[in-house]
């Protein structure tokens, strides 16, 4: 195995709460601060206390949680004198989660020196559950579907107050391919979700473009501005919300999490050439390890085994030691049974250490999700520049497993003396069963590391050794093959809608009831996964990983619009057009979307799609969704590539799911589009030296070289129109290419 080649971090920025600056968030941390605060009341497009109440599938248990605010007004304010090479009248009335990942990344850029002559990209975890700019879009649309027979057709002007933009529906990878012409970015720019090991997973995808020398820059690190009311009725719903609205990691009676949101984005070079160039070095990461779950109790509960096994892979190939690490800033969500985990898994890989500092910055301002792990770094880089070790919050009484485990939580700003460059980790564990572990270390000046770098890695052949997947009304590869070769088509009344998703019963590893509650995206990318898996030959479970290209499903939203519903009740009343039926709102909240349960929640997790195939075959390897619009599926194959090429893996299951026959993605079509089309697909990859040496059979082999560009064609192979024929399935269609 390869040494790690350090990576310096040259340029941070972050939009948090009560932080719009890396050294604001330290100096919050220092003091010991709490900003956690309530909802704003306008913030979730419904009254708080329509939603606050005893446990119920309809409410949330507290409005609490990390916020930002004091920067929206500032910034559309500033568009006139400092643009974002995109017009502000398309810019402006966007979602602010395209602002925040703008402004956070062109400031770490900047302080990178603008990456002018360099060869840069770009990786950001992005929580694809709906934004709320996508949420009013598709409240829109549906509002005016049913206008007639619900508003009795005089609610237009009540629907145009909502001002929503149809750019706001791609909000999974759409942030990111905005940054990409903005900033002029011609490197790797996708975004993923691992949940909240989304923005070490990103990291670590970042480190690999740095070490295969195919970029000289990286952008990375994580955003989450999803709507917030559907996280709190969510967490809610999962038992995992704090009733009592406290953020208490560690602590004896902690009872749960409150949920942040931010932005953190990080500019990383080779360290050799971070120092030849003169830049400011932040830190320098030692060694990051990724690892999956499998097939653990389920798709919530951690598993200190999984977590075990990325902390073992990090420091696998690093030129650090557990010994060496003098502070550990955990996950530590303030969940009983997470927090138990995590100090079993620590206590397990620092059994050396003695008194061992620990923290978690949840304490101070809540959970970040896709933005956490990210967070926590950009504390401890505070820790480096100031030398202290930063307390914690609300951790006394502790649980007692800490009292036996060689771990202390820190409860106030100490010094942090050392005689020796100071090292710190970072942990992010996510559901799904993603785990991720970051070592981070000061920078000691260009002499302080002996370090040889490995050699460019070279293309790997891939070899195609099992397919599988539904392509709209077409239940398998069969049909779609019998199909291409007669000059048939998926299409039905103008699209290629899915009609059946027909899952086996005795290989699942999901309760059938669960799966009644998930979207079609997950259930119908899990029966492609099943036939893919069957049609390969065998191999170790252990020593593969999903890679799924997927966007955000507005179908999501409906939530959301069971939610407000009684806010629009009242816009309506001001329209002179409330419907007199009393009980007709419990009734149009049903038709647009059922209570939601934990059931639910797991079902509409934008990183599931990957995570539910972890769990039925038990796969260990790091495991995420991939969005990039169009070039989801590409960036996807170019991620498999890389984990094949390097033998971070022998198998990948490479899979992509779009459902777009549906009423929001058909709004934003144009009059020459293409027909929109449903696809769930998966193959099965492996390097096509141990197909020859295993005499495999192979469909196809692959070298997927090129960088996904802006001129992708739209025909498939040899010019056949199969967007005209099988409907565009957008993430999904470059698969249905191949």
């Amino acid at each position: 195995m390869d040494t790690f080649e350090p990576i310096a971090i040259v340029g941070q920025s972050v939009l948090l709460p009560g932080a719009h600056h890396p050294e604001q968030l330290w100096d919050a941390v220092e003091a010991g601060k709490n900003l956690i605060q309530p909802v704003s009341p306008t913030r979730w497009g419904v009254s708080p206390e329509h939603v606050l109440g005893p446990p119920h599938p309809d409410h949330a248990r507290t409005s609490l949680g990390g916020y930002v605010e004091g920067f929206q007004e500032g910034f559309l304010q500033s568009l006139h004198d400092d643009p974002f090479g995109v017009p502000s009248e398309i810019l402006s009335p966007l979602d602010p989660l395209f602002h925040w990942v703008l402004r956070t990344s062109r400031a770490a850029l900047r302080e990178a020196g603008g990456g002018e002559g360099q060869r840069v990209g770009a990786i950001l975890g992005n929580l694809s559950f709906p934004s709320e700019g996508m949420s009013r879009w598709a409240e829109s649309i549906w509002l005016r579907a049913h206008n007639a027979s619900l508003l009795g057709g005089h609610a237009e002007e009540a629907l145009e107050r909502t001002k929503p933009q149809s750019l706001d529906l791609q909000m999974s990878g759409g942030p990111i391919r905005m940054l990409r012409e903005a900033l002029g970015i011609r490197g790797p720019t996708f975004a993923l979700d691992a949940a909240c090991a989304s923005s070490l997973y990103a990291i670590k995808l970042a480190i690999d473009r740095l070490h295969d020398r195919s970029a000289d820059l990286m952008i990375a690190g994580a955003v989450n501005r999803a709507d917030d009311l559907f996280i709190h009725v969510g967490f809610s719903a999962l038992q995992a919300l704090s009733p009592t609205g406290q953020t208490r990691p560690f602590h004896r009676d902690a009872d749960g999490l409150l949920p942040a949101e931010g932005a953190v984005v990080f500019a990383l070079k080779r360290l050799k050439d971070a120092h030849s160039a003169g830049d400011t070095v932040h830190g320098v990461i030692m060694g990051l390890g990724l690892s999956n779950d499998g097939r653990a109790r389920n798709l919530l509960a951690p598993a200190s085994e999984g977590q075990i096994e990325a902390l073992r892979r990090a420091y696998a190939n690093s030129l650090v030691d557990p010994e060496d690490v003098g502070l550990i800033e955990a996950h530590a969500t303030g969940t009983p049974v997470g927090d138990r985990a995590e100090v079993e898994t620590l206590s397990e890989v620092f059994s050396q250490q003695s008194e061992l500092p620990l923290g978690s910055l949840k304490s101070n301002l809540g959970h970040l999700i896709t933005a956490a792990g990210g967070a926590g770094l950009v504390k401890v880089l505070g820790a480096f520049k100031h030398q202290r070790l930063p307390p914690t919050l609300h951790g006394d009484p502790p649980i007692p497993e800490l009292a036996s485990s060689p771990l202390r939580l820190v409860n106030t700003c100490e010094p942090w003396d050392s005689d020796r460059a100071r090292v710190a980790a970072i942990n992010a564990f996510g559901f799904g069963g993603n785990n991720a572990h970051l070592i981070v270390q000061e920078d000691a000046g260009p002499s302080s590391l002996s370090f040889t770098a490995a050699p460019t890695r070279p293309s790997t052949r891939l070899a195609v050794v099992g397919m599988g997947g539904l392509i709209g009304r077409l239940p398998n590869l069969n049909a779609f093959c019998d199909a291409l070769h007669t000059g048939g088509t998926a299409l039905r009344n103008g699209q290629a809608a899915m009609e059946t998703i027909t899952l086996p019963l005795r290989s699942l590893r999901s309760p059938p009831r669960d799966l009644e509650e998930a979207l079609g995206q997950q259930t119908a990318l899990l029966r492609a996964a099943i036939d893919a898996i069957h049609d390969a030959p065998p191999f170790e479970a252990a020593r593969a990983q999903v890679v799924v290209a997927a966007q955000a499903d507005p179908e999501v939203a409906r939530y959301g619009l069971r939610w407000r519903l009684a806010e629009w009740l009242g816009i309506w009343s001001d329209a002179g057009t409330s419907p007199e039926d009393e009980g007709w709102l419990d009734r149009a909240k049903d038709v647009a979307a059922t209570p939601l349960t934990a059931a639910g929640v797991v079902g509409r997790m934008p990183n599931i799609p990957a995570n539910r195939i972890n769990a039925h075959l038990n796969v260990k390897g790091a495991s995420f969704t991939v969005a990039s619009e169009q070039y989801s599926s590409l960036y996807a194959l170019q991620v498999a590539a890389r984990a094949l090429a390097a033998h971070e893996t022998d198998t990948v299951i490479l899979g992509a799911s779009d459902l777009r026959c549906e009423p929001v993605s058909w709004a934003t079509r144009s009059d020459d589009a293409p027909p929109p089309g449903d696809a769930a697909l998966a193959v099965v990859l492996m390097r096509g030296s141990d197909a020859i040496a295993q005499k495999l059979p192979v469909y196809a082999w692959l070298e997927p070289d090129a960088e996904p560009g802006s001129k992708t064609p739209v025909l498939g192979p040899q010019g056949l129109d199969l967007r005209g024929r099988f409907g565009d399935a957008h993430a999904a269609a470059s698969l249905i290419d191949l």
